[in-house]
């Protein structure tokens, strides 16, 4: 998993609340196991006109130019609600989101997006109130994420000064992202230890023989 530190990027807003992740990538798109190709179908039935993708929605707001190339998505509360399918981070980080601003998420779309090297980020409802109107009026161009910080800083050439936001996050998530580590990972962190148990477990259980050894 690609490690977390900052991340400075434009903003797309999706201002809805309870968007499950039956939107954020619908079920027909569910065909492979791979992290990547999912991009192209994010939000598939609001970006697009059509099952072909070829008549995107001008109205939808990734396909508004103020929304292109956008690393941040800013939406409403609880995001990623319904199936638990991983597909949905997938999706977002393939499509280029690396942060998302809620007030609330989904818990286990939450601790499948930290795995993803997503970094959700719950914000009061007033906060992100302010950041919206900020950017919907060109207040502010972009936003500078630190998470070492907890951090989010507003972003434009002509301010000359400093607005910021701090985050909560908890320590043992903000440690996994910033190492890059997901559960295989911090696995492997230990694989000596795991590798001296499995040492004396088989010479003390010769009879226990597993597959990998016989091959």
């Amino acid at each position: 998993m690609e490690p977390f530190h900052t991340y400075e990027g434009k903003v797309a807003i999706l201002d809805r609340a309870d968007i499950d992740t039956d939107q954020i990538i619908p079920k027909q798109f569910l065909k492979s196991i791979e992290r990547s190709g999912f991009g192209k179908n994010l939000f598939h039935d609001w970006r697009f006109l059509d099952g072909d993708v070829t008549q995107p929605n001008p109205e939808f707001t990734l396909n508004q130019s103020k929304s292109q190339g956008a690393g941040i998505l800013l939406t409403g509360e609880n995001f990623g609600c319904g199936s638990s399918r991983e597909h949905a981070p997938w999706a977002l980080r393939d499509y280029g989101f690396r942060v998302i601003l809620a007030p609330s998420f989904a818990d286990i779309f939450y601790g499948n997006a930290v795995k993803n090297g997503i970094l959700p980020i719950r914000l009061p409802e007033k906060e992100l109130l302010l950041i919206k109107e900020k950017i919907l009026s060109d207040e502010i161009e972009e936003l500078s994420v630190d998470l070492r910080a907890q951090t989010i800083q507003l972003k434009h050439p002509t301010l000359t000064h400093k607005e910021e936001y701090r985050f909560e996050i908890e320590s043992f998530i903000k440690e996994s992202l910033i190492k890059g580590l997901d559960e295989i990972g911090l696995s492997l962190k230990k694989e000596k230890i795991i590798s001296s148990f499995e040492e004396k477990y088989f010479r003390a259980f010769p009879y226990i023989i597993p597959s990998e050894r016989i091959l």
